[in-house]
This record gives structure tokens, C-alpha cells and sequence, in this order.
């Protein structure tokens, strides 16, 4: 991958617009972006580029188009840079955490999963303030601080579980339950739990056990689903068991 990442960089440098070569070889519409292509341009752009492309909204750059694309290499982009210390750039990039575009919200969770690889504490801190916000920046905050190689420290892990437990609280206070934008979070939730449990298992095995109790259906539904990744069977095969078991009961 990193060597298809550099050919592209240097196709890039000796490029004078850009658009029409990343609209080329985005590979959509299709199922896979070209994300080495996308990594290739937020190394290489400028923040006016991205400024810029961030500019396409849903109705210029429609899902799966090749002009989605654009937006989301401006997000990337944007990450890069808030990585190399321009952190206010957080807040540009925050709005794209509820963008219709399943695309552009992922490069949002990949932006800050780039600056919680160099500083854990600044992205914990700020999924913390995230985590109160509208249905998809809490589902954002949940998929950035839920990836393996971020959940190396103790410390961090139970930081991030305390942030899961307060989103998933959250949920009870939801009325209409039908918009996309909860199922977005429903389902983002329902993976999320068992990547951090993973991490640290007594702290987080605990936590689901609260919720595994809850009369809020799509709280269990959340649970449940999180008891189905293998994830969490390698771990603790019989507590998966056991608590399959007895959900399946209820």
C-alpha cells in the first residue's frame, strides 16, 4: 500500500489541477474508493485544495459519484493537518461528522484516528465533547476512538468506555427512533462495544453486563450485536455464552 500511496504522490507533484486525475481514478461509483489515492492527496494537497473540496456538498457530489470523492479527500486533508498541530481544524472538520455521505463520515472517523495515533489525549478529550452532541458526531466519536491500535494504554481504554457508556446512555433520551441517523448510530454502537471491551475486559465486560439489563430495546439490540463478534468470543468464549444465553431468554 505505501508504495502505491508514494506512485500516486508523485503523480500528483507533477500534476498542475488535480481534480479531474483524482475524479479519474477515484473508482467510483463502486463499492472501494481509492483510498491510496485519497492518502497520496491529503499528503500532498494544501489547505486551500481542501478548503475547496469541501465546498461539494451531497447535492453537487452525490453519494457514490466521482465527485464525492473530492470531499472526501478535503476531510483527510484537513486531518493531516490537524495532525502536524493545526488543531483548529477540528472544528472545520466536525460539521462533515453528520454529512449524508457514509463516505465523507468515514473519512471524518479516519481524520481522527490519524490525530489519535500522535495524541490520544488531545482526540480523547475532544470525543468527550463530541459524545454530547447531535446522533451522528456521537456515532464519529464511537468509530474514531473504537480501533485496535488505538486502545494500547489502560488508561485510554477506560477513558473510551467511559465515553461509549455516556453515548449509550444517551440513547434513552431519543424519541424518534425511525431517521436514519439513529440507525446510523444503532449500528455503529453495535460494534463498537466489543472493540473496546477487547482492550480491557474486566472494565468492559462489567459495562455490558449493566446494559445487558436494560429495558430499552435497541440498547439490547446493541449489546446482542456486539455478542455476536468473534472479537469478543476469542476472548471470553463461556461469557459469551453465558450471556447469549440468557438474552436469548428474555
Amino acid at each position: 500500500m505505501a508504495s502505491t500511496i508514494d506512485a500516486y504522490r508523485a503523480a500528483l507533484r507533477n500534476l498542475e489541477e488535480w481534480d479531474g486525475y483524482l475524479l479519474q481514478h477515484s473508482n467510483l461509483p463502486g463499492p472501494r474508493g481509492n483510498l491510496e489515492l485519497a492518502q497520496a492527496a491529503a499528503l500532498e494537497g494544501q489547505e486551500a485544495q481542501f478548503l475547496r473540496w469541501l465546498k461539494f456538498d451531497a447535492i453537487q457530489a452525490p453519494v457514490n459519484s466521482p465527485a464525492e470523492f473530492l470531499p472526501f479527500c478535503g476531510v483527510l486533508g484537513l486531518g493531516r493537518l490537524v495532525v502536524e498541530g493545526h488543531t483548529e481544524h477540528v472544528k472545520t472538520i466536525r460539521p462533515f461528522a453528520a454529512d449524508a455521505r457514509w463516505r465523507v463520515r468515514e473519512a471524518v472517523a479516519m481524520a481522527l484516528q490519524a490525530w489519535g495515533r500522535g495524541d490520544m489525549s488531545a482526540l480523547l478529550r475532544e470525543m468527550a465533547e463530541w459524545s454530547r452532541g447531535n446522533l451522528l458526531e456521537r456515532r464519529a466519536a464511537a468509530a474514531a476512538l473504537c480501533e485496535p491500535a488505538l486502545l494500547r494504554r489502560e488508561s485510554d481504554v477506560r477513558r473510551v468506555l467511559e465515553i461509549l457508556d455516556d453515548i449509550t446512555a444517551s440513547i434513552q433520551a431519543v424519541g424518534d427512533r425511525r431517521t436514519e441517523d439513529f440507525k446510523v448510530l444503532r449500528q455503529g454502537l453495535g460494534y463498537c462495544w466489543s472493540v473496546a471491551v477487547v482492550a480491557c475486559p474486566q472494565m468492559g465486560k462489567s459495562l455490558m453486563e449493566k446494559w445487558f439489563a436494560s429495558e430499552d430495546k435497541d440498547i439490547r439490540w446493541i449489546m446482542k450485536e456486539n455478542l455476536r463478534k468473534k472479537r469478543l468470543e476469542r476472548m471470553d468464549e463461556s461469557w459469551v455464552a453465558e450471556w447469549s444465553g440468557r438474552l436469548a431468554q428474555q
